[in-house]
Order: structure tokens, then C-alpha cells, then sequence
């Protein structure tokens, strides 16, 4: 992926454009979209101008060293100082190849966040309920705000399943790369032997859909109406307050029971039925995109094993990435997970760079 001066330039004029629009008092509509452009665009000139600046210098001391009146001490120096801004150059050069790689459109989403206990009975809702934790602070630290939508709790605690709301700024481009199984090496609390148990829990990450984005027609649903049930089975209330919604042409079922409003489980389950909706038909379209090109990009099949949590040893492994950190209970505590996060997205934007530059 080579950097286009043209291009360089075209950015640089939309920016000043932009800057100039906005200093013009446009109104409140265009002044938000104005905003928005500009703030995507301000980190990409940022790097244009570190590039040009590091390539400058770069020229000026090769001119200096080509110049046959430059003294020999001097010549010296800029043969030291070339090095190092050779060096500059290839790094912000990168860099801001990384800032011009296609922008995934969900990324600044939020997401519902879907985990569900996998193999290992009554220690695979216990860990779901410890994951949804570390996802609850990490959300925290973040600023951003988490929703439980629909909870099933496990008999011992955590839960079997769990799906939650999470808004703010850049969610799903920083959890995306959660969705998968994530498996736990651990003692349970019951386990009397001291004996280490492996169990699972899946993890979905989805981008929120807004209502432009997803046309649902009524007639391909099929909305029931009942009781809700509470822990062990008894009813929560005497009124049929709980919802399950059918899509027929996809076949995604959606239940909601939560709050004592029909109406308001019903909205829940609707947007929950939207998110869905719309990632499956994200996921077609990344199909079809990479089936275009050289090398696939990482798919974030839910069905793989991603990450591996080893308790006795205190050892979190990322199988997609071979990263080890001694360090999982700050990582569970949800302060130590963008030690995991940021590898992970860095590897997946050198995969980008290197599929743009097969092309």
C-alpha cells in the first residue's frame, strides 16, 4: 500500500474545506456532520504532516551530505542524524498507512454483548458470570455505559446466559475481537481434590443497528405473548408480560422477560432481533469482500477457540495471537484487558496492510 501524494494532498484540501465550513456558521444540522468529518479527518492530516515533516528532514540532510563543501565533523553528524531519520520516516510512513486502511463503519458502535455458558456444567455459568464481570469494569473504566437486557442465572450463580447493551464511544471496535469461546483451566470452589477443571463460555459481540439500518417487515414475525418465569419456575407476575419474537425468513428467535412491561420487552426483543439482523448481513458482506481478495482477514468465527484462562498458573493465552501474560487477575479485573485488546487489533491491522499491499 503505497502513499499517494495526490491523495495526501485531496486530504489536506478536505480538511482546510472543512475547517472553513464550519468557521462559516452552518447550521445545526450540517454542523454536527461538518464536526463528525472533521474529527475523523484531524488524525490522518496530523500524520500526513509528521510524514512530510520527517521527510524533509530527511532530504535536508541528504543535501547536506551530497553538498561537496560540507567539512568533514559536519558531515559526521548528518551521516549519525540520517540514520535515525530514516528510521522516522518508515515509522510515521506505517502509521499513517494504518490511518488510511478502509475504517470498519460499526467500529464507533456500540454493541450487544452475548455470552453464554458452553461445556462444563454449573463452573461454565460461574465463569459466563466472571467474563460479563471483567467486560462490567472494563465498560467502567471506559466510560461507557452496559445495559443487561436478559439474564438466565445458573443454579450455582452466573449465569447461563446473559446479554447486554453497551454504548459509547468506539465499543465494538475495541470488543469485536472478543466474540468466540473462551475456555477456563481452574479448581472449582466444590472440587474437593484439588482437581483442575476445563470449562467454556461463548462470547458474541454484535454492533448495534440502528432502526435505518435494518427494514423489518411485520409480516415476517410471528410475536408471542406469556408468563414470565422467574428462578426455579415460579412466575414473576401474574401478567403476560413476557415476549418471544420470531423471524421467520432467518429463523432468530428472540425471548425477552425482564422488565414488567410488555411493551417495553417487546422493544428490547426488537432491538435485540435488529442487531442480529444486521450483523448476520455484515458478516455476508465481509464474506463476499474477502472471497475478492488475496489473503482473508480475520473472520472472528464465534465457533473457534480464542483465548485460554489458566487459573493455577495465573496465565491468560490468546491462541490467535500467541500471547501469554502472567498477569490474569488484573485481566479479569477488567484493568489489565487492553493488554490484550491492543495486540490483537495491531495484528489485524498488520493482516489489512499486508492484503492491501498483495493487491
Amino acid at each position: 500500500m503505497s502513499l499517494n501524494t495526490q491523495k495526501l494532498d485531496a486530504i489536506l484540501a478536505r480538511h482546510a474545506t472543512v475547517t472553513d465550513s464550519l468557521n462559516s456558521g452552518p447550521d445545526a444540522e450540517r454542523f454536527v456532520a461538518l464536526s463528525r468529518e472533521l474529527a475523523e479527518l484531524a488524525p490522518v492530516v496530523e500524520g500526513i504532516e509528521a510524514l512530510r515533516h520527517a521527510e524533509k528532514e530527511c532530504a535536508d540532510l541528504e543535501h547536506l551530505l551530497a553538498d561537496p563543501s560540507t567539512d568533514a565533523e559536519m558531515r559526521g553528524l548528518a551521516e549519525e542524524e540520517r540514520h535515525e531519520a530514516v528510521r522516522r520516516v518508515e515509522e510515521t510512513a506505517k502509521a499513517l498507512r494504518i490511518l488510511l486502511l478502509p475504517k470498519d463503519a460499526a467500529d464507533e458502535r456500540g454493541a450487544i454483548l452475548e455470552l453464554r455458558a458452553g461445556t462444563g456444567g454449573d463452573e461454565a455459568s460461574l465463569f459466563a458470570g466472571d467474563l460479563f464481570r471483567m467486560y462490567e469494569r472494563y465498560a467502567a473504566l471506559r466510560r461507557w455505559t452496559v445495559e443487561v437486557l436478559s439474564a438466565s442465572e445458573g443454579t450455582m450463580g452466573g449465569f447461563k446466559e446473559i446479554i447486554a447493551e453497551v454504548r459509547g464511544a468506539g465499543v465494538f471496535g475495541r470488543l469485536k475481537f472478543e466474540s468466540g469461546v473462551h475456555r477456563v483451566q481452574r479448581v472449582p470452589d466444590t472440587e474437593t481434590q484439588g482437581r483442575i477443571h476445563t470449562s467454556a463460555a461463548t462470547v458474541a459481540v454484535l454492533p448495534i443497528a440502528e432502526a435505518v439500518d435494518v427494514v423489518i417487515d411485520d409480516k415476517d414475525l410471528v410475536i408471542e405473548t406469556m408468563r414470565a418465569q422467574g428462578a426455579g419456575g415460579q412466575h414473576v407476575n401474574k401478567t403476560e408480560s413476557a415476549i418471544r419474537i420470531t423471524h421467520v425468513p432467518s429463523g432468530i428467535v428472540v425471548m425477552m422477560q425482564d422488565e414488567r412491561s410488555q411493551h417495553r420487552n417487546r422493544a428490547k426483543a426488537m432491538d435485540v432481533l435488529r442487531t442480529r439482523l444486521y450483523d448476520m448481513e455484515r458478516r455476508k458482506r465481509q464474506e463476499a469482500e474477502a472471497a475478492d481478495r488475496r489473503g482473508q482477514v480475520g473472520s472472528g468465527d464465534r465457533s473457534e477457540r480464542i483465548r485460554t484462562y489458566n487459573f493455577p498458573q495465573g496465565r491468560l493465552t490468546d491462541h490467535r495471537i500467541n500471547l501469554t501474560l502472567y498477569k490474569l487477575p488484573d485481566i479479569v479485573a477488567g484493568t489489565a484487558l487492553d493488554e490484550v485488546i491492543e495486540p490483537l487489533i495491531a495484528d489485524h491491522q498488520a493482516a489489512l496492510l499486508g492484503a492491501e499491499e498483495s493487491l
